[in-house]
């Protein structure tokens, strides 16, 4: 019995139209990973990325597991209708799937909402006794998974495909805070729940060695430092095996200097941190109340002085914003010299309380999955046109990865302990220029 897993890419027609990615960008699909190392070792598995490789749909397999995120789902419905007419049974799970399950069952033979670990169990066992026909049509758990028990996942799978960065790890599930544009909460849950940190360092132990690359790690978590004594405990456990590493974390680990000296001293390289806005009324509409735009300075010399690297995310759209916000946001950006930058526009994801408020007040003007991939308009902003939008998104990536914006934002970095990345940062700053390199973009 064979297994193909696939992750998709958008839509064919999308490719031209949506903000381009090399290999560099490109991440593994660890969901997929996951899945596969749920598998019983009989069923030979094979996983494919669309987004570096081709499908081929004449591939002999008995079953056939899509993923799905909202921008992704319309190309995974046509790869899923495309195996199902030539008789091969489809399962498809994801975010996307699980806020709305009835649409993707009419394109599948099974559904499962939520996390995969016991479902996906369930879905095979009942496969192998009775083949498609055996299949319900959706499977989810009753309880949220203990992330004890999520098995180590099969990186022996996406070995040589490209990669710049293949080795990532997830600590935790789920997410206190519950911003509304978010889809993470209602997908994982609104605790944490996190896997022993005794486990994260046995994992650890299976993929560092001697070579320089195999201590490059990635953690995939949206708050690596969301619980202060997890942190603690973790970073401190990751100080003996010297690594080089990223993550995710909230603004308010500026709070923490014993965590910070502890994540540098664990290897931390850098941070993707969500700013989201310079406006408090916009952050206030986003029930994002964590984050205090009075500290963002403070934090980011803070962050920099331990060397660590920050790529800052910006959001565009919230009601309160108005056409000056572009200009404010790359002004700041600028003064406070952040690393790598990127922005998105405010995306009413299904599931989310934003698609809610948005859908009630008749301002979602765009059904087009393709186009939910955060940088595009989907819905009527308040206090501008939907192209004025996207204008105002494509102008401020193009002002903030100009030469002279990537110039004066880098050159912070020889001031402090960052100097030693100033090659990656330029690499990275260059490396996004390409991509908007060309965008049409009005100063507004």
């Amino acid at each position: 019995m064979k297994i193909l897993f696939i992750s998709p890419t958008w839509k064919k027609e999308m490719k031209a139209k949506r903000l381009g990615r090399n290999k560099v960008f490109k991440v593994p699909p660890h969901n997929l990973l996951i899945v596969s190392a749920l598998t019983p070792k009989d069923i030979e598995v094979e996983i494919i990325d669309e987004n570096i490789e081709r499908i081929d749909f004449e591939k002999g397999v008995d079953l056939v597991g899509i993923t799905a995120m909202t921008a992704s789902a319309p190309r995974a419905y046509e790869i899923a209708d495309t195996f199902r007419k030539k008789g091969v049974p489809v399962v498809m799970g994801g975010i996307h799937v699980t806020a709305l399950p009835e649409e993707a069952a009419q394109h599948a033979d099974a559904v499962v909402k939520g996390e995969a670990e016991g479902s996906w169990e369930r879905l095979l066992q009942d496969f192998r006794k009775g083949g498609k026909e055996a299949l319900v049509q959706f499977y989810k758990n009753d309880e949220r998974p203990d992330p004890a028990i999520i098995p180590l996942p099969r990186r022996e799978l996406i070995k040589n495909k490209g990669y710049l960065l293949s080795r990532f790890l997830q600590l935790s599930r789920g997410c206190p805070f519950n911003c509304y544009f978010c889809s993470v909460s209602k997908f994982f849950g609104k605790k944490f729940r996190f896997r022993p940190v005794k486990k994260v360092i046995e994992e650890i132990k299976g993929m560092v060695g001697k070579p320089l690359k195999t201590r490059f790690l990635g953690f995939l978590d949206d708050n690596i430092a969301g619980d202060i004594a997890y942190a603690r405990e973790l970073f401190k456990a990751l100080i003996p095996y010297n690594l080089l590493w990223i993550g995710q974390a909230s603004i308010n680990i500026a709070h923490h200097e014993d965590i910070l000296q502890l994540a540098q001293a664990s290897g931390c390289k850098g941070l993707f941190i969500g700013f989201e806005s310079i406006s408090e009324a916009s952050l206030g509409e986003a029930d994002k109340s964590q984050n205090k735009i009075k500290f963002y300075e403070k934090a980011i010399k803070k962050i920099h002085q331990f060397g660590i690297v920050i790529e800052g995310a910006f959001i565009f759209g919230f009601d309160n914003d108005d056409k000056s916000i572009f200009r404010k946001t790359v002004k700041f950006i600028e003064k406070v010299k952040l690393d790598v930058v990127q922005f998105s526009i405010l995306t009413p994801l299904p599931g989310t309380r934003l698609e809610e408020k948005l859908e009630k007040e008749g301002r979602i003007i765009d059904r087009n999955w393709s186009n939910y991939d955060l940088s595009h308009a989907v819905f009527q902003p308040k206090t501008m046109t939907p192209q004025e939008l996207q204008q105002g998104l494509d102008w401020a990536y193009k002002k903030v990865y100009s030469l002279s914006s990537i110039f004066r934002r880098t050159i912070g970095s020889l001031k402090g302990k960052r100097w030693k990345y100033l090659g990656p940062l330029l690499t990275l700053n260059l490396g996004y220029r390409s991509i908007f390199k060309g965008k049409e973009g009005k100063p507004l």
